[in-house]
């Protein structure tokens, strides 16, 4: 059996001589990304986290460890919970996939009181915080509390800028004019955006596009790879150094930085419509598929050495830069750029799948690197377990799957150019 419900086979074969047979090879969507196991493993979590405290990885036996609100990762796990309420938006409530065994908006909400709202502790990681607040605006836009949270993170990522330098802060320093930004952060500017579009300060658009623009000339390296962390002096905002904190070394690509980037630039496309960050997400995207191992699986580090020991994946890279490249095909107006992205994706989320979708473990996935240089890998990853899901979502809403992983009637149509 094909799996392909929604064209009659001999409608196939009248399409296209060939169509039969491309259909029948071609790859499938890893059904573990629908999986029932998906709801009833975030339940459990939810149902097993202390008292103001979150997940953020396992051990190596695959069970979470729980961390305090000022931990930046702290928003994904709420997110999560308003992630699986989308999919139920999607797809309904099924026993097959059991997505009605909570009211997924309940928890999220639950979940995100005592959430941190200044940048104490967690600087410029505060976008990442916000994460749930946003997805409660989507859910009721008249939600004070989360407007107000995202107003306040927002102003305290603002706080963080310089404009000398041209960016905010990320990691603070005890030598004050040591001014460091990381690559990361461009994961955190939505916010600002977010925020300006409640208050009408327009002043963080500002920030945000300064910021973006910087690390576009400063991160990103000729050939579409990036630095980990730029370092700036504050006093005169020239560049002093280049380096890695997480990566092999300081001329590597550190595969979640560069995921990233990705993400980072093709949002900021979406909300500027500039194209030079549409540009750079495309050679970012270009440098990480270019450097993918035979077997697709994302390597934490893209010249960390095969040998002695085995190069450990990143199963939190991959799942997001899966994301990353559904969003850039989002952005491209060309059927066959749109098409390239998605197939890159598809196949990603494939290789991570077969490599470390774990059943018995408590996270999703296993096979993530948390942070390499202090010998923490090997585990689950909250934002891994986070934009799995979310990557299903996105192949739900694009129309490119069914809410059962069947590929669409227009997905087959366009990825093979048949035109009616």
């Amino acid at each position: 059996m094909l799996g392909y419900t929604l064209l009659p086979l001999f409608l196939l074969g009248l399409l296209s001589p060939n169509l039969f047979h491309l259909v029948s090879s071609q790859a499938t969507v890893p059904p573990e990304l629908f999986s029932p196991l998906t709801p009833q493993k975030v339940l459990a979590t939810y149902k097993a986290s202390p008292s103001l405290q979150w997940p953020q990885y396992t051990d190596g036996s695959g069970r979470w460890l729980f961390f305090p609100p000022r931990t930046w990762t702290s928003g994904f796990f709420p997110a999560t919970l308003y992630a699986l309420n989308t999919r139920r938006q999607l797809c309904g409530a099924t026993d097959a996939n059991q997505l009605g065994i909570a009211d997924w908006v309940a928890l999220g909400r639950a979940n995100s009181r005592g959430l941190p709202l200044d940048a104490g502790g967690i600087g410029h990681d505060v976008g990442f915080i916000s994460f749930p607040f946003v997805e409660e605006l989507v859910v009721n836009p008249q939600n004070q509390t989360a407007k107000a949270s995202i107003n306040s993170l927002a102003s305290a990522l603002a706080a963080r800028f310089d404009g000398k330098v041209g960016c905010t802060r990320s990691w603070d320093s005890s030598d004050p004019t040591d001014f460091q930004v990381i690559i990361d952060n461009m994961m955190n500017l939505e916010v600002l955006f977010v925020s300006a579009d409640l208050t009408g300060n327009q002043d963080l658009k500002k920030i945000a596009i300064s910021h973006a623009l910087t690390t576009m000339n400063n991160h990103v390296r000729p050939d579409g790879s990036s630095w980990h962390v730029v370092e700036y002096n504050q006093t005169t905002g020239k560049v002093i150094r280049k380096r890695t904190a997480q990566g092999y070394s300081d001329n590597s690509t550190w595969a979640r930085g560069q995921a990233w980037g990705i993400y980072g630039f093709a949002n900021m496309h979406r909300l500027t419509g500039n194209p030079d960050f549409l540009s750079t997400s495309r050679r970012m995207a270009n440098y990480f598929l270019d450097h993918l191992p035979q077997d697709g699986v994302v390597p934490w580090d893209f010249q960390a050495p095969l040998t002695p020991a085995p190069r450990p994946a990143d199963s939190s890279a991959a799942a997001l830069v899966s994301n990353a490249l559904l969003l850039l095909a989002q952005q491209e107006t060309d059927p066959g750029a749109k098409k390239q992205w998605t197939d890159a994706a598809i196949r990603i989320l494939n290789s991570i799948t077969r490599l470390a979708w774990k059943p018995q473990w408590q996270s999703l996935l296993s096979n993530g690197t948390v942070n390499w240089p202090a010998n923490n890998y090997l585990t689950g990853i909250v934002y891994g377990d986070y934009y799995y899901i979310k990557a299903a979502n996105e192949l739900i809403k694009n129309n490119i799957v069914t809410c059962e992983g069947q590929w669409t009637s227009s997905r087959i149509l366009g990825v093979f150019d048949v035109h009616s």
